[in-house]
């Protein structure tokens, strides 16, 4: 078993220009001269009871993938963090006898049936090729963690895989409680969108099957209503966020259906992201999907968040902007993270919003970037006020790519006792590495907006006169 002894030295410090301070929950020790030190980017978090665990690239390579994944545990929801750990998945991590030299796109979930906590990854060769997806088991509530157990290849002609994300049903109600169920997309052939399911805790994992439809996009995130239906929106290569689902415990999947048409601004400074959504379900069933999109705007002149609901994963709601600023403020939003606390639902569903945002969306005198954070009371018809959380930080103070700067292609939010935490990325001026790219959490877990603070009504319908940026689908692979 893996220990999470990793780097102690964790500080509180208030960054510049935010309006709260922040704890250094990680840091990247790795030394290898072929990546990017110190950063560490791309969290993705989960809580379960008290728990929360958050899982991140460290040591990211500027063509694609990472030295290793790192691991932080809370065990009171967020208000302190224990010291971060690493899997070792790669050579350059001290895995001497791995044949892989990477590691990317991490996702964490908890099965409450078996008592354990999984972290997928995707493993790199020498030459970037992803034979497998890897899962990592915790079954001391994320205090250490076992070797990866590989998910088997799907039957392809060609096997290059991408941007995983599992999650597992949790309900008790559910005639599937205890399955998991991890997607991915086979690069090798032209992203097509695969899910693997395990029944006992991830010791096992199905053979990948594809969808009805055929379906093809990246960036899937499974959630499951209580009933044991599973919802799974992604990015499509048609330019649309659509989802698909099953209803027999990940024995086959259904043909995806659209949520609605992108339309996305290129963000400025060549900062990689894209419109991924990020899914999360209420205590009702009712699936919350928001992504970076630009219809509200003028002319498509910057991205805010916007969102959609579902309460079956068939028929979508349109779609709504999570109204941070005015629309014909200068900011540009993108990389959202939302969470959904799953003990409210209905009207009084409690969504809690991060992301990063450019105040000025041209870059006019360079590019400053910050993290911002919003909730809602109300199921998102009313919005509280935002706050920064970080920045501004510059683009050369975060880890370089193939497609550009990088703080993650995604961010994750999440409950716990009714407060939000997130754990995210933040550059800061270098001293003794090349970078000072870590990741960080707010020193104090994040209340949701009561009904007297949330004046602001989100608008829905259709857009303006602007571009649709269907090309925004550019492939993201290995990642």
């Amino acid at each position: 078993m893996l220990a999470l002894a990793g780097v102690a030295a964790l500080t509180v410090a208030m960054v510049a220009g935010a309006n709260v301070a922040l704890t250094q929950v990680s840091a990247d020790p790795f030394t290898n001269p072929t990546s990017q030190h110190a950063t560490e980017l791309e969290p993705d978090t989960f809580a379960y009871g008290g728990t929360v665990v958050a899982t991140f690239q460290v040591g990211r390579f500027f063509n694609g993938g990472a030295s290793d994944i790192g691991v932080v545990r809370s065990g009171d929801g967020g208000a302190t963090w224990d010291a971060p750990g690493f899997l070792h998945l790669t050579f350059n991590s001290g895995a001497a006898s791995s044949p892989y030299e990477r590691v990317s796109d991490p996702s964490v979930a908890y099965d409450a049936a078996h008592g354990v906590w999984l972290i997928s990854s995707i493993p790199l060769l020498p030459n970037t090729a992803v034979p497998t997806v890897y899962v990592n088991r915790s079954a001391d509530d994320g205090r250490t963690w076992g070797p990866p157990i590989s998910i088997p290849p799907p039957v392809a002609h060609r096997v290059d895989l991408d941007k995983n994300w599992t999650a597992c049903d949790n309900n008790a109600s559910s005639p599937f409680r205890g399955h998991c169920y991890t997607e991915f997309d086979n690069f090798g052939e032209g992203d097509r969108e695969l899910m693997s399911t395990s029944t006992d805790g991830g010791l096992n994992w199905s053979v990948p099957i594809e969808t009805a439809g055929h379906d093809k996009g990246l960036g899937g995130q499974p959630v499951v209503q209580p009933g044991g239906r599973v919802i799974v929106p992604f990015e499509s290569l048609n330019g649309t966020i659509s989802s698909f689902s099953s209803d027999d415990g990940g024995a086959s999947w259904n043909k995806a259906v659209t949520i609605s048409h992108i339309r996305f601004h290129g963000v400025a400074g060549n900062l990689r992201t894209s419109p991924l959504p990020t899914a999360e379900i209420a205590g009702d069933g009712t699936v919350y999907v928001a992504w970076e999109d630009c219809r509200f705007r003028e002319k498509c002149s910057s991205n805010d968040i916007v969102f959609s609901t579902s309460s079956d994963g068939v028929s979508w709601s349109d779609v709504a902007r999570v109204p941070i600023d005015a629309v014909t403020s200068t900011v540009d939003h993108f990389i959202p993270g939302l969470a959904v606390d799953p003990a409210t639902s209905g009207a009084g569903t409690h969504l809690a919003l991060t992301y990063y945002f450019y105040p000025d969306a041209t870059c006019t005198g360079g590019c400053q970037l910050d993290v911002g954070y919003i909730s809602s009371p109300d199921g998102g018809a009313h919005w509280g006020t935002a706050t920064q959380l970080a920045g501004p930080m510059t683009l050369d103070q975060i880890a370089q790519t193939s497609q550009g700067p990088m703080v993650g292609d995604y961010i994750s939010t999440s409950f716990s006792g009714g407060l939000a935490t997130t754990v995210f990325a933040v550059g800061k001026p270098p001293t003794t590495a090349a970078f000072d790219e870590a990741m960080y959490a707010p020193t104090s877990r994040l209340a949701v907006a009561t009904a007297a603070q949330a004046v602001n009504v989100s608008t829905s319908g259709g857009a303006v006169t602007g571009v649709g940026t269907g090309e925004a689908i550019r492939a993201l692979k290995n990642d």
